[in-house]
């Protein structure tokens, strides 16, 4: 593996390379959302806000939850453990980032003033954005060799990691690729979901107008994401080396068991509500 890129003085870590490749993924492809939903022009910036701001406070708050996950040895080396370049949790970064992005969302929303477009239409949006961008950040991880792989295996796709942040040279499941693929997977599902929401192009005579019910209620899709996501990490975890702390489980499968809960629940409220009820 390449944990570092060593360009003459200048030394770039591979996980941050592919976070923001992760992070310029997301922007156009909320980008894009934004425009075919009619909500802001490719200029406005807005995605700027929507994926930056979110991102950056995201990866301090997943350091910092990382660190609370094992308080002796933050408390022992407080410095060392914050600016260590591994010690990152998905948990973490979702929930301060998803605060950040719903703070911004709410300016844009009261800014546009579009018919039909709410709160949850933005969830939405993150929530394909956040699919892709964390497929790239895993990959992130597989270059690094920051010890996110898995169990040993004998099968043929085994990877071992001599030279990474976290070495090993048995023969290990590359758990970074399934998430990748898996995060891809999601990703396109739930832009293909998205799709009902589009605003019909005039230029286009493939388009059809919009409907007033789509097949989809605003924030299904960021239910669907919360229940994908959760059941992808929550099996990819059988084969990580996290330690498992109730009845078996690690955190994240904590965590994962929450977020399918949730996003059940959720999907099944809105899918009970009445159609005029589609833009809050």
């Amino acid at each position: 593996m390449i944990p570092f890129l060593h360009l003459g003085p200048i030394t770039i870590p591979t996980y941050g390379l592919m976070v923001a490749t992760g992070m310029l993924v997301a922007y156009f492809v909320i980008r894009a959302d934004l425009v075919r939903r009619g909500i802001s022009p490719k200029d406005s910036g807005d995605a700027e806000s929507l994926i930056a701001w979110p991102c950056l406070t995201g990866i301090v708050t997943s350091k910092i939850y990382s660190a609370l996950e094992s308080p002796h040895e933050f408390f022992a080396d407080p410095k060392g453990v914050l600016l260590s370049q591994m010690g990152f949790t998905w948990i973490g970064g979702a929930i301060g980032g998803a605060v950040v992005f719903a703070f911004i969302a709410t300016r844009i929303i009261r800014r546009a003033n579009v018919p039909g477009v709410g709160f949850l239409t933005f969830m939405d949006m993150g929530a394909t954005a956040a699919a892709i961008g964390y497929g790239f950040g895993r990959m992130g991880c597989l270059l690094s060799g920051d010890g996110d792989y898995g169990t040993p295996t004998s099968l043929p796709w085994g990877m071992s990691f001599p030279n990474g942040l976290v070495p090993t040279t048995d023969r290990v499941h590359p758990t970074p690729i399934y998430e990748f693929i898996g995060a891809c997977l999601i990703a396109w599902l739930l832009w293909k979901m998205g799709s009902s929401f589009a605003v019909p192009n005039p230029n286009d005579k493939r388009s059809s107008p919009r409907t007033l019910a789509p097949h989809y209620q605003p924030g299904q899709i960021f239910a669907a994401y919360l229940v994908l996501t959760g059941i992808a990490r929550f099996f990819v975890e059988f084969i990580r080396l996290n330690p498992r702390v109730l009845w078996g489980l690690t955190n994240a499968q904590i965590s994962s068991l929450v977020c399918i809960i949730a996003g059940s629940i959720l999907w099944f409220h809105l899918q009970s509500r009445q159609p005029h009820a589609a833009g809050t």
